[in-house]
């Protein structure tokens, strides 16, 4: 799934790339992924794109208004969306509904444009064309920004919520823009399990998540804005030490990297760096004494 620091780097492409540019038309394939029908799509045609945001882990896409404020393309890629720009199409041939994994595509004056796509059968790509970003159920929802988030702010957005500090800090309505892969790497970075409760998390243990969260998130940025979006998930998969790793060395002990599976999803951790050596129990009510 784009995290942050992904998400970071599309809004500065687009920014590059496709801000001053006219929007030619906005072509929807997959219908269930737009969100929104007032004002219409079409409205975007023969309009600017004046710049590209981030809100958590939603795109927000500018695009100008001929009188008061800009409108909005929102779009929260989910699990398996991506964005890729096209130097070139074909204007002759218009996007025909339900083509392959293209929900969206955007179509540019300089006969260039971007798809927005989400591969597998799952579909969760949402889209949301608005005149404020806040009209957005998600954006309106998210709590402080990972990235500007001071570290009691930070101490007190954990703290708000009873749990596994996994879980509380990929939830967006608590922490804006970490995602299952960030989480990992911030929680071995501070050498934290990621079953800890967030209640019996110390001062100093939570300053040190704090610190660890803004090292790595500001490193991706770093590492990942500037790349064309066509290489950016190479980049992220460069630069991770346990997400992803499963049964390879740990880059900073040498143990092997574990797995907890869930229904849907997993998380990868150090034994050593992270749970005193112990192996988390592989199910997702551990056993294991944080």
């Amino acid at each position: 799934m784009p995290e942050l620091p992904e998400v970071e780097a599309l809004a500065a492409f687009l920014r590059e790339r496709a801000a001053g540019h006219t929007v030619d038309r906005i072509e929807v394939s997959a219908i269930s992924a737009l969100k929104t029908f007032d004002p219409p799509i079409t409205a975007a045609a023969g309009r600017p794109i004046t710049g590209a945001s981030r809100h958590g882990k939603f795109l927000d896409i500018h695009i100008g208004s001929d009188a008061g404020p800009d409108l909005h393309l929102v779009v929260h890629l989910a699990r398996a969306g991506w964005l890729h720009y096209r130097d070139s199409f074909n204007a002759k041939t218009p996007l025909k509904p339900g083509s392959g994994p293209i929900a969206l595509r955007v179509r540019l004056d300089d006969e260039s444009g971007f798809d927005l796509t989400e591969a597998g059968t799952k579909k969760s790509l949402a889209a949301y064309f608005v005149t404020d970003p806040r009209l957005v159920p998600g954006v309106s929802r998210l709590g402080p920004d990972a990235l500007a988030v001071s570290a009691e702010d930070f101490a007190a957005a954990m703290r708000s919520r009873r749990g596994q500090i996994k879980g509380v800090l990929t939830d967006q309505t608590v922490l804006a823009g970490v995602g299952n892969a960030y989480s990992d790497e911030i929680l071995h970075a501070a050498k934290m399990s990621p079953f800890a409760l967030t209640n019996k998390i110390t001062d100093e243990a939570m300053a040190r998540l704090h610190a660890a969260m803004r090292t790595a998130l500001t490193g991706a940025v770093a590492r990942s804005v500037g790349q064309k979006a066509a290489t950016l998930k190479s980049e992220k998969r460069s630069g991770l030490a346990v997400h992803a790793r499963t049964g390879l060395p740990c880059p900073v002990c040498g143990d092997t990297v574990r797995e907890v599976s869930f229904a849907d999803t997993s998380l990868q951790y150090c034994p050593t760096c992270q749970t005193g050596g112990k192996p988390l129990a592989d199910r997702r009510l551990s056993k294991l004494v944080r």
